[in-house]
């Protein structure tokens, strides 16, 4: 069964993130009707920057050992909108594929956030915690995502080429939609090309829309999907491999033979949860 080599220290996994950062991310996220968010909605650019450095932390927690965290997984962060290049700041600004355990150790800087704790007498209290950052929410430009896919392709070729029996790199593709450089159908079927011993690359989509419709994830083929652009996303997506459909099935979610890797306008903790989905592809050893 495909999909199943381990991922260790001696045989890391690969995740590359291309983030969205055209112009139109500065709208407004949208939501189901009747969703409170308060006064004002977030921008599609601070949900996807603030939801995927909550994944590098959460991440960096599942691979830490007494020692200190391992290198379990390779790491790269690509934006595309005015430009396509390397998305991590401070120390790790224009590099590629970056070991877990340097990205746990650079953070660009730290917000100070409230978080809930137990009081130790069966409450909670809320307490400061000291949040890192690694990606800043950008909107600028247009949506090259055909050249995204393109430069992620190269990543994801240069990986399988060093580690050619490992499990097969995961590009997650975090976007509100609309490709400005042409259909990038292609460009996706050109990626998942790239194959290890254990499986062809897997390119998952979460989309982030301003349509104000009940969020749709894990689509089946067939299954009705609100816009032209959400159909083409979750078309270009993988299929969730078998343990990654038993996992998304133990955290409640409906999954049918079949579902593709994709979220329409999930809310903020079900994009992490999404994105967790990508990064729980084996035992880690």
């Amino acid at each position: 069964m495909p999909y199943t080599a381990e991922i260790s220290r001696a045989h890391p996994g690969c995740l590359v993130f291309l983030v969205d950062q055209s112009s139109s991310m500065s709208d407004p996220i949208g939501t189901a009707p009747g969703s409170d968010y308060g006064a004002a909605l977030p921008r599609k650019a601070d949900v996807v920057a603030d939801s995927l450095n909550r994944l590098l932390f959460e991440l960096s927690v599942r691979c830490a050992k007494e020692e200190g965290v391992r290198d379990y997984f390779h790491i790269a962060v690509v934006g595309y909108g005015a430009a396509v290049q390397p998305a991590l700041t401070g120390l790790l600004a224009g590099r590629d594929v970056v070991p877990l355990g340097e990205i746990v150790a650079f953070p660009a800087r730290f917000d100070s956030r409230l978080k809930k704790v137990s009081d130790g007498a069966g409450g909670l209290v809320e307490r400061t915690i000291e949040f890192p950052v690694w990606v800043e929410p950008v909107a600028s430009g247009g949506t090259p995502m055909c050249q995204a896919l393109g430069y992620a392709g190269k990543l994801v070729q240069g990986w399988v080429d060093q580690h050619p029996d490992g499990f097969p790199p995961i590009v997650l593709n975090l976007t509100d939609g609309e490709s400005t450089d042409g259909n990038p159908a292609e460009a996706a079927t050109r990626l998942r090309y790239h194959v290890t011993g254990d499986g062809e690359a897997l390119l998952f989509n979460l989309h982030i829309s301003g349509n104000r419709t009940d969020p749709i994830q894990f689509p089946a083929p067939g299954d009705p999907l609100p816009d032209q652009y959400a159909t083409l996303l979750s078309t270009m997506s993988s299929e969730l491999p078998p343990g990654m459909r038993r996992y998304a099935a133990e955290q409640g979610q409906d999954v049918a033979d079949g579902a593709r890797g994709f979220v329409f306008n999930a809310d903020l903790s079900a994009v992490v949860q999404f994105l967790d989905i990508g990064t729980r592809a084996a035992d880690l050893r």
